[in-house]
């Protein structure tokens, strides 16, 4: 009865529309009530879940991010990618894919990628001559690739949830994060040469050398963090510190766009992002802790396990199961109640951890462009000033495409194990 009063409560919050977050706690303070647990216990576990080292980073890369947006990145990685693959068939479509796997990798998260880049790309494609419907759908799309590519706030969640080293979840995601921006530069390119999409001139090598020299300080930054990581001389935590401290020097003496008085706002801003963050992270972690000792993860594993012990029919149902949810909760949230759980569902019939956590996270990462709640799809109808179903029809090639990569990764773990053994050499 208890069990049911938490779900009952959770489901309806989600139907009504409250945020995730709040629907968390207040299931979560449904099911003490009922039960009769001290309410004390809420407060303990939310700090419990907050108080961990790694989750420290967050602040850190969500700061950086900004600090390199304000400081005038985002036009300088689009340049640069333009010069690269503006003069191919489709090329502004090729473009929105590349500066969002260059410029993903510095921020770390799919909405900052969508919002920042969908700003100055879809008005800009529109005006090119190109579908408000697709120039929303490939923003959208293609803005999943950041948290894939390091670094990655769900992949620093999924280290501190299971203890994975957040230098290998890093790395991990690289090779997928490359193939699902290439796998959707080609269907870009496709759905461009059938429809006649415009492309641009030819601007030689000399541009393709001019704006790779503008954008070698806010490219680097990704190299800065890989090499902090890798070498073992910095944490997550004092990586994400020394990417915050770099972006601001960037941003003021470097490029000089980025004027003092703008850092109040910034740092204001970039407080109540990781604070909307630790919350969630906080709610999620009693609304996980309820789970367990009900032992609705043992329950979970034990009837899947009664059906079939078939690592492949696992892995599949595993996928099924993950890209259902993405379509309705919010990815961290996710990744806290339902990771644990799911990792000894995997380990039980011989899946790596490392190669689990990686596709687990590719799964939620493509459930953000997904109906009926993917919030970029959401962040680029609004700056496409279209009605969500436009884009969602629009989207769905990419997510053809995307879900085919999703598979190979899932099937073939050295796609994702590759590059941490190679650390571990």
């Amino acid at each position: 009865m208890d069990v049911a009063i938490l779900f009952g409560t959770f489901v309806f919050g989600l139907v009504i529309g409250i945020p995730v977050a709040a629907t968390l706690g207040l299931s979560s303070l449904a099911y003490l009530l009922a039960s009769g647990i001290p309410i004390v216990v809420m407060p303990q576990k939310m700090y419990a879940g907050m108080d961990v080292f790694v989750l420290l980073s967050i602040p850190g890369f969500i700061l950086a991010g900004n600090l390199m947006n304000r400081g005038g990145i985002t036009e300088r990685v689009i340049r640069f990618a333009n010069a690269l693959v503006g003069w191919v068939r489709g090329g502004l479509g090729l473009t929105n894919i590349a500066a969002s796997m260059l410029f993903g990798g510095i921020t770390g998260t799919a909405v900052a990628d969508a919002a920042s880049i969908g700003s100055v790309l879809i008005p800009g494609m529109k005006k090119s001559g190109y579908p408000a419907d697709f120039s929303a759908a490939v923003t959208a799309a293609s803005s999943t690739v950041g948290p894939i590519i390091p670094p990655s706030v769900p992949m620093i969640i999924v280290g501190s949830l299971s203890g994975i080293s957040v230098g290998k979840m890093f790395l991990a995601g690289a090779i997928p994060g490359i193939l699902m921006g290439c796998a959707m530069m080609v269907t870009a390119y496709l759905i461009s040469v059938r429809k006649g999409f415009p492309k641009q001139e030819w601007q030689g090598f000399r541009e393709v050398g001019r704006s790779f020299g503008n954008a070698i300080w806010a490219l680097a930054m990704t190299g800065l963090i890989i090499y902090g990581l890798l070498s073992g001389l910095a944490t997550p935590t004092e990586t994400a510190i020394i990417a915050s401290v770099y972006a601001a020097v960037v941003g003021l003496l470097v490029y000089r766009e980025l004027p003092l008085s703008a850092l109040p706002k910034i740092l204001v801003d970039s407080a109540v992002s990781s604070a909307a963050i630790l919350v969630l992270v906080g709610f999620a972690n009693v609304f996980g802790w309820i789970l367990v000792s009900e032992r609705i993860p043992q329950a979970l594993a034990n009837a899947v396990l009664s059906l079939t012990d078939n690592k492949y029919l696992i892995i599949l149902f595993i996928n099924i199961l993950l890209l259902f949810i993405g379509m309705f909760m919010e990815t961290i949230a996710a990744l806290i109640i339902l990771f644990v759980p799911l990792l000894s569902l995997a380990q039980a019939v011989g899946i790596e951890p490392l190669h689990f956590a990686t596709f687990a996270v590719l799964n939620l990462m493509i459930g953000l462009t997904t109906p009926p709640i993917g919030v970029c799809l959401f962040v680029c109808s609004n700056i496409a000033k279209l009605p969500l179903g436009q884009v969602v029809r629009a989207i769905i090639p990419f997510l053809v495409t995307n879900i085919m990569v999703l598979l190979a990764v899932s099937y073939i773990p050295g796609i994702a194990t590759w590059l941490p053994s190679l650390l571990e050499n």
